[in-house]
């Protein structure tokens, strides 16, 4: 039996993605083209691997035991590839990276505009999102997150200084209704929170006095999941909030918001860029890290 490549290519990315219509999009191709290969494949082995209903996908017991099987062997195949590739003068293919929406410095444009243009035939792939998830799993590169999140298995290197969280109002809002003095003053205050969806609870504001921290529940009247709208309500004079300096940086230096308790707010370390060991680190990851490494010194 003549081993069908592409089609465990794509068995593997719809056992990975739990879809038909999500492994189409990975790949590049259409739902009928996935749905043909998986058929194929199942022809030539005689067995049933999939099992769909109008919701999911799932594997059977033989499209388990072959995704164990072959799992392994397909990185060893990607890896010798890019091994391969990496013999041509100029870095280049899909780099995928995911990157927190409040990795302001990263995320604002001259740092990533100087890489592509250093390296043209790299394409990058960016996923702006706060969801926490197995980077591998989903076919992503590297991810850039705050340190204290990044699982202990993978690789971290620092992306910024070190970063702190604040308090923030507009000074028509501080006007009218006070600054406080103490975070625990703060439920007393019209306050606007953050969070990721619907189904996680907004962020805790959390703050450090004589050296131990502590949280405040703000019950906000606002929930978001939107930084800017947050943004933009505080400067409209709607009540405080809390997040990253970086992101209310610019809008402290126009004095549209000013900072508040910033004494109970002491820094910590910021956002890394993190990747799973491997044996070898492919090129367009690789020139990326040592591009980030050269702008850390520097700067």
């Amino acid at each position: 039996m003549t081993t069908d490549l592409a089609g465990i290519t794509v068995f593997v990315t719809v056992a990975e993605a739990r879809s038909f219509r999500a492994a189409s999009e990975r790949l590049g191709v259409t739902r009928s083209a996935v749905s043909q290969a998986i058929r194929r494949l199942e022809e030539r082995m005689g067995v049933a691997l999939v099992q769909r209903t109008t919701r999911s996908v799932h594997l059977t017991e033989a499209g388990e035991r072959l995704y164990q099987a072959v799992r392994p062997a397909l990185d060893d195949v990607s890896t010798a590839m890019e091994a391969v590739g990496e013999m041509r003068a100029q870095p280049s293919g899909m780099l995928r990276i995911t990157v927190s929406s409040i990795a302001e410095r990263f995320l604002n444009g001259p740092l990533l505009a100087a890489f592509v243009e250093t390296y043209p035939d790299i394409r990058l792939d960016i996923t702006v999102t706060d969801e926490e998830f197995d980077i591998v799993a989903e076919g992503f590169d590297a991810g850039v997150r705050l340190g204290e999140v990044i699982e202990q298995d993978m690789i971290a290197m620092p992306v910024s200084s070190k970063q702190r969280q604040m308090v923030v109002g507009s000074p028509d809002y501080v006007g009218r209704h006070g600054a406080p003095a103490h975070p625990r003053e703060l439920p007393k205050h019209l306050c606007m929170g953050w969070r990721p969806n619907p189904q996680v609870a907004p962020y805790r504001w959390e703050f450090t006095e004589s050296r131990r921290d502590f949280a405040v529940d703000v019950n906000p009247h606002v929930t978001t999941n939107d930084m800017r709208v947050m943004i933009q309500l505080a400067c409209a004079g709607a009540g405080l909030t809390f997040g990253m300096e970086e992101t209310f940086r610019s809008h402290i230096a126009r004095a549209e918001l000013v900072p508040l308790l910033e004494e109970f707010c002491p820094p910590f370390p910021g956002f890394y860029l993190y990747y799973p060991t491997r044996r070898n680190v492919p090129l367009k990851l690789r020139v990326l890290i040592d591009y980030l490494r050269q702008r850390q010194r520097d700067t």
